[in-house]
C-alpha cells in the first residue's frame, strides 16, 4: 500500500483507495490500535458498489503509517483520575493532530471534501474534523463512538480489561490468540463470527505490522481530548450516528449522547450489534452511510440551482 507525506502535519500515512475518483470520496477513519486492515473488504465493496471512492488509512502510530518515536504517554490510570480532577498530564500527541493528519491526508490526494465515517476512536477523530476542519466534509458518520462525556455509560470491565491487557509476547501466535480474545470480548452478540475467517484475518494483520507502542499513546489521546459536547454544539456538518445496541465497549447510551449533542443529526441503532463490524452487517451499514452521503449531496446541488 502506498504512503503519502501531508502538507500540514509532515507525517508519512499509509492508505489504500478503490473505486473511481471522479465519485466522491468516503473517507474511513479507524478506531484505537487497529489498522486499516479492520476495516472489512466486503464493506469497502459495497461502498464501490454504492458509486463512491473510497479511502482509507492507517492512523499515526499504527499500521504501516508514521511511528511518534519513543515518547510515553502518562499511565492510564493516573491520567484518568488527573482529568477528572481537571489536570491533564502531557501527552505525545493530541487527538486534534490526528484530526489534522486525516484532513491532511485529503490534501495530499487532491480530494477538497469527503464524507468522514470513523468508527470508535475513529468516530472521535470525524468529530473534531467537523469541528476544526468543516471545510474539508460533506457529512460525517460517527459509528460506535462517544462525546468523551463523563457520564455516559461506562464500558463493561471485561470488555475495557480486554482492550487495555498486554500480551504474554510478541510471538505471532500469542498475539493472534490476544487479539481473537479482544474479538470475542467487543464483538456482535446478535450476529455470530466465523471463527476461522477471524483467525485467517488477525493473523493477517499481525503479520502486517505490530507496534504496541501505538495503542497507549493513542489512548492518552483520547483520554486528553476530553468532553466535545460544547465543542460539537457548533457543527453544521450533516450528521449521522450508527451504533450498536449491544457494544459492549461504548454503550449505547454513548451513541445517544452523541447525537444529541450535534445539532440536527440522526441516530440509528442496530439491535444484536456490538463494537465490531460483522459481515451479516455489511450491507444495512453500507446503505445507511450512502444513504446519508447521498441525501446531503442531494439537498446541495438542489440549493444550489
Amino acid at each position: 500500500m502506498p504512503t503519502i507525506t501531508t502538507p500540514n502535519t509532515g507525517l508519512k500515512i499509509c492508505y489504500d483507495e478503490a473505486g473511481d475518483r471522479a465519485n466522491e470520496t468516503i473517507l474511513l477513519i479507524m478506531g484505537l490500535g487497529v489498522q486499516l486492515t479492520h476495516w472489512p473488504d466486503e464493506f469497502i465493496e459495497a461502498l464501490v458498489e454504492r458509486g463512491y471512492h473510497v479511502v482509507r488509512f492507517d492512523n499515526r502510530d499504527i499500521g504501516l503509517s508514521e511511528k511518534m518515536g519513543e515518547a510515553k504517554p502518562p499511565h492510564f490510570a493516573w491520567q484518568l483520575l488527573a482529568s477528572r480532577i481537571g489536570w491533564k498530564p502531557r501527552v505525545p500527541y493530541k487527538l486534534a493532530e490526528m484530526a489534522a493528519d486525516a484532513a491532511g491526508l485529503l490534501d495530499a490526494l487532491e480530494i477538497d471534501k469527503a464524507h468522514a465515517v470513523g468508527a470508535s476512536m475513529g468516530g472521535m477523530i470525524g468529530q473534531l474534523l467537523a469541528i476544526n476542519h468543516r471545510d474539508k466534509l460533506h457529512s460525517l458518520t460517527s459509528v460506535m463512538s462517544t462525546t468523551g462525556n463523563p457520564k455516559a455509560p461506562r464500558a463493561e470491565k471485561e470488555a475495557m480489561r480486554a482492550l487495555t491487557s498486554k500480551p504474554a509476547s510478541l510471538d505471532e501466535d500469542v498475539l493472534v490468540e490476544h487479539g481473537l480474545m479482544i474479538a470475542r470480548a467487543i464483538g456482535s452478540p446478535g450476529f455470530p463470527r466465523d471463527e476461522q475467517r477471524a483467525r485467517e484475518r488477525t493473523r493477517a494483520n499481525v503479520q502486517r505490522s505490530v507496534y504496541p507502542m501505538g495503542l497507549p499513546r493513542q489512548l492518552a489521546a483520547i483520554i486528553d481530548d476530553g468532553d466535545r459536547r460544547k465543542r460539537l454544539a457548533g457543527v453544521t456538518t450533516p450528521t449521522l450516528v450508527l451504533h450498536g445496541e449491544d457494544d459492549p465497549l461504548v454503550k449505547v447510551g454513548a451513541g445517544e449522547d452523541t447525537a444529541k449533542a450535534i445539532p440536527g443529526a440522526r441516530l440509528v441503532t442496530i439491535p444484536g450489534w456490538g463494537h465490531d463490524f460483522p459481515l451479516q452487517l455489511v450491507e444495512r451499514i453500507a446503505d445507511e452511510i450512502a444513504g446519508h452521503a447521498s441525501g446531503v449531496s442531494a439537498k446541495v446541488s438542489v440549493a444550489a440551482q
